[in-house]
């Protein structure tokens, strides 16, 4: 990795919150990475099989559905293509986590139960590892399956009927925010505070850590598997937090798909039909058959439905099979923002964090900071595609050119702080760039209680009231309804009593919230059930990822206060509708006690393996529109899936004061003590002191970071009538000259580097040294340099766009250097070609090695051949931009050689008596 060897010290808060400080940025990513690990081992695994869409291979058939639709989106392939685009600096820093999430995961697993209960073992992250688990947890962030959901009801309840359900629906994730200005403190200091609502996981979608180098020492909020603090982090000097903005940012397109073309398949576009890619994928499915996935990728996006949600109005039919493509940015523009990433953790001021979000793509956030200079920030980030605004609404046809994205992106609204600022997911700055929005119920009530300042100005401790508050603003609708209606029996005018004086608020011990939220389920599934709305029922299945978006009951749920607002549902029938729904609730008649609404109101959590029974799950205070946004379905369960993920207060005055917790603990480990710990805490509502001090904290263990590769020889083979062969790692600064000079022939044009200056192939390799797929190294015969060696993981190459590759697939790219006096010696090649055979084999994780050499070369294939190489299809290798380095397309021809087949000819690694002394070595990422 080229970081050198430095101490990486580990150490623990309280709460067991690591804490890593290392010598260098560098060595500090491989130190989160490696703690990450540590105490997250099975979260690690599981998120990294979602991104790859291998999960199915140890959860069995409950993940398939997941895991087609990763493959179909092709998120892996979509991260590799980020990672080759990352600039050196960034790249490096990713792969140094990457490499510490490698060094700590044997480690973890020996810890986490998980791994023997689902028989699986970890695997080695790649350095496009973090971009895939970081794709994979925001690609149906910003809801695209809204669009569908919406061309389905213009399609069966006419476009009036759309915007009625124009809200933030059960899919969606969001955020309360605020910052208070510091001339409204008990300090003079601003104060950040807030909670993203996401889907509660066990262990936490987020990881609270410190991370600290002689650049930075900034705490906050990690996602586990991603390096550095992307969403909330206090620095000192400057804090920043997001929440989501609302904004529209991906497209999907109606496709029109017919044979033809070279590729097999033609996708029609504006032009007329174009080539679309398609390939099939095997999954792997624990305790069932394996599925095949047909993967198609057109010119505007990869497929991930088949058939059409519905013609758009004026669109004719047309011929082909319909399907649907996804478009968004990081696979258009091969760029997931991660350059943002480093330079937050380096951010002093809040020019600093401006300029570094400047670089963000997706999720488009709204973003709040505040600096101890008094500076302040309220902008959006993110890139939103210049486009038609229709595409913002509905599924659009492919053909129609009106809705190609233009060059581009929309300007990233921001306004001034001029006093308490709250993001909620409400409009607000970031209007012009979405179509559903949360109501402003949450909004207005932060802003309201931020106004009522106490003595002496705000402090951290005093925002975990705002937190915790349950007052339910959008009860006002159903509770006017309420009072509306005919009261048809004693019972049912006592209950209606009871909801008119009742406090609009939903605390976990509220008799009245419970029989709110009991009407309001009866009313829900009434109004879903009322004919106007009888169409929705006929939606058909959807893939199960896309469900929480078009699930007719959950819709109708969460845009009741519109719904009742509307004349969908004619007045004197509405009126009717709450009448009986008051008859029936009022029917239940209290058993005992009545109930309160956390009996039925409690929080049930995602985890990879069976949570725990209901028994267990404990009782909620809050509801969807509180400012604690404990999320339900009402009309289906008063379970709670979505909550807040975290919830923290940075303090600009003292980052000492600052404030967080998470609904469990810092370990994902069952049997550490910081499994559950804060659980109690987040609960209550309270908040778990930040402590920065390190005479407070625990020192655990002390870690090394990997040292620069060595020149010994990683092979070494003495080979009869040949001489002694060895293969080293290569030295890009001191073989630059050497290099230069075999790669800028034009014989050696596929590596693309014919027209590269000496300092470029010297960067080029540079880069390559900081990668675990791609390895470079120098062969010499008898001391004397003979070709250059790169053997690299198949699966993380562009051949792996042309084949269905493999784990345990290694491919090898070899160039032979100009021969001594102009003249090889006869055998030559085919003597080297076999100890490389036998290097690459000497590593066990090598199952398979392949090769794609020129299909028009005739004597490279045969030399292939004599070597036992079998050979395969003609594939087009597509053209990709690398740092420094453009590899053309090229024609080649496809050969394997099979492990197995190797040893059955007797063909052993290492050449037994032949190999130099010890044997050859091949060490952990010398592929």
């Amino acid at each position: 990795m080229g970081v050198g060897v430095m101490e990486t010290e580990f150490w623990r808060d309280g709460w067991g919150v690591p804490h890593v400080r290392a010598g260098s940025h560098e060595a500090l990513a491989h130190g989160q990475g490696q703690v990450t690990a540590r105490d997250r081992a099975w979260q690690l695994h599981v998120e990294q099989h979602r991104a790859e869409g291998t999960s199915a291979s140890f959860l069995g058939p409950s993940a398939v559905a997941w895991d087609r639709f990763a493959r179909r989106a092709r998120l892996a392939d979509t991260a590799r293509r980020c990672f080759a685009a990352l600039d050196p600096r960034t790249a490096s820093w990713v792969t140094a986590y990457a490499a510490g999430v490698n060094a700590g995961l044997a480690q973890g697993a020996a810890a986490a139960p998980e791994f023997a209960a689902a028989r699986t073992a970890p695997g080695q992250w790649r350095p496009w590892t973090p971009i895939g688990v970081w794709l994979s947890a925001h690609i149906l962030f910003a809801g695209f399956p809204a669009k569908l959901w919406r061309t389905e009801v213009a399609k069966r309840l006419g476009e009036d009927a759309v915007d009625l359900f124009a809200t933030d629906g059960p899919g969606t994730s969001g955020s309360n925010g605020w910052l208070v200005p510091g001339g409204l403190t008990a300090t003079g200091s601003a104060l950040l505070a807030g909670d993203p609502h996401r889907f509660i996981e066990a262990p936490g979608v987020y990881q609270q850590i410190r991370l600290a180098c002689p650049e930075y020492d900034v705490v906050g909020l990690a996602v586990p598997g991603v390096p550095g603090l992307a969403h909330f982090g206090h620095a000192g000097s400057v804090a920043w937090s997001v929440t989501n903005s609302m904004a529209d940012y991906q497209d999907l397109y109606e496709e029109r798909l017919s044979p033809g073309g070279p590729t097999g398949l033609t996708a029609r576009g504006p032009a007329g039909p174009r080539p679309a890619h398609r390939h099939t994928e095997v999954i792997e499915v624990a305790g069932a058959a394996p599925v095949e996935v047909e993967v198609v990728e057109t010119e505007r996006g990869p497929v991930v439905l088949d058939g059409s949600p519905g013609e758009p109005p004026g669109d004719p039919a047309g011929g082909g099979t319909a399907a649907v493509s996804l478009r968004h940015l990081p696979r258009v523009r091969a760029d997931a923002g991660f350059r943002t990433l480093p330079a937050l953790l380096r951010a002093r001021t809040v020019e600093d964090v401006d300029r570094a979000l400047d670089h963000w793509v997706e999720p488009v956030n709204v973003v709040l900071a505040a600096d101890t200079a008094g500076g302040l920030l309220h902008r959006v980030a993110g890139a939103v595609p210049v486009r038609d605004r229709a595409a913002s609404r509905r599924v659009v046809p492919a053909r129609d050119g009106r809705h190609a994205w233009r060059d581009g992106q929309e300007a990233a609204p921001r306004a001034p702080v001029t006093g308490p600022t709250v993001m909620a997911n409400a409009p607000g700055i970031a209007t012009p760039l979405g179509v559903e929005f949360a109501p402003p119920h949450r909004e207005r009530r932060i802003r309201a209680l931020l106004a009522r300042a106490p003595q002496g100005g705000w402090r951290a401790a005093d925002m975990a009231a705002i937190h915790t508050d349950t007052l339910l603003a959008s009860a006002d609708t159903l509770l006017t309804a309420v009072a509306e209606a005919p009261v048809r029996s004693a019972p049912a005018a006592a209950l209606r009593g009871r909801l008119l004086r009742w406090d609009r608020r939903m605390d976990a011990e509220s008799e009245g919230a419970a029989a709110y939220a009991r009407l309001r389920a009866e009313v829900v599934r009434r109004v879903a059930a009322h004919p106007a709305l009888a169409p929705l029922a006929g939606i058909p299945g959807y893939p199960e990822p896309f469900s929480p978006w078009l699930a007719p009951l959950p819709r109708v749920a969460y845009a009741l206060e519109s719904l009742l607002g509307s004349r969908l549902v004619p007045p004197r029938e509405r009126t009717a509708l709450v009448a009986d729904a008051l008859d029936a609730v009022a029917g239940e008649g209290p058993q005992g006690a009545r109930p309160v609404w956390g009996d039925t109101h409690r929080l049930v959590w995602w985890q990879a393996l069976p949570c725990a029974p209901a028994t267990e799950l404990p009782p909620l205070g809050g509801d969807h529109d509180c400012v604690l946004s404990t999320s339900s379905v009402p009309g289906a369960t008063d379970l709670s899936a979505r909550g807040p993920a975290a919830r923290y207060v940075w303090d600009l005055h003292r980052r000492d004061d600052s404030r967080w917790v998470v609904p469990f603990g810092a370990s994902g480990v069952p049997d550490s003590p910081h499994h559950r710990d804060q659980l109690p805490l987040w609960l209550r509502g309270e908040l778990a002191p930040v402590t920065t001090d390190w005479g407070l904290l625990t020192k655990e263990t002390a870690m090394t970071a990997p040292r620069t590769p060595s020149s010994a020889p990683l092979h070494e083979s003495r080979v009869d009538g040949f001489g002694t062969v060895t293969v080293t790692p290569l030295d890009a600064e001191a073989d630059a000259d050497l290099l230069h000079s075999w790669v800028s022939e034009d014989r050696a044009r596929f590596w693309g580097m014919t027209g590269a200056t000496r300092d470029e192939v010297r960067d080029a390799y540079a880069h390559m040294a900081t990668l675990t797929t791609h390895h470079a190294h120098l062969v010499r015969r008898d001391g004397t340099p003979v070709a250059l060696l790169v053997t690299y993981d198949a699966t993380a190459d562009r051949v792996a766009e042309c084949y269905q590759a493999r784990p345990g697939d290694t491919g090898i790219h070899l160039l032979l250097g100009p021969p001594p006096g102009g003249r090889a010696d006869a055998g030559f090649t085919a003597a080297l070609l076999s100890v490389i055979v036998d290097f690459v084999l000497a590593d066990p994780a090598c199952r398979r090695i392949v090769a794609e050499p020129d299909a028009a070369n005739e004597k490279a294939l045969a030399r292939f051949a004599r070597s036992g190489f079998e050979p395969g299809p003609e594939i087009v290798l597509p053209e990709v931009d690398l740092p420094e380095v453009r590899l053309p397309a090229k024609r080649a021809r496809l050969v394997v050689m099979d492990r197995a087949a190797v040893a059955a000819r007797g063909h052993a690694a290492g050449r037994g008596a032949d190999a130099g002394a010890g044997g050859p070595t091949a060490p952990a990422g010398a592929r």
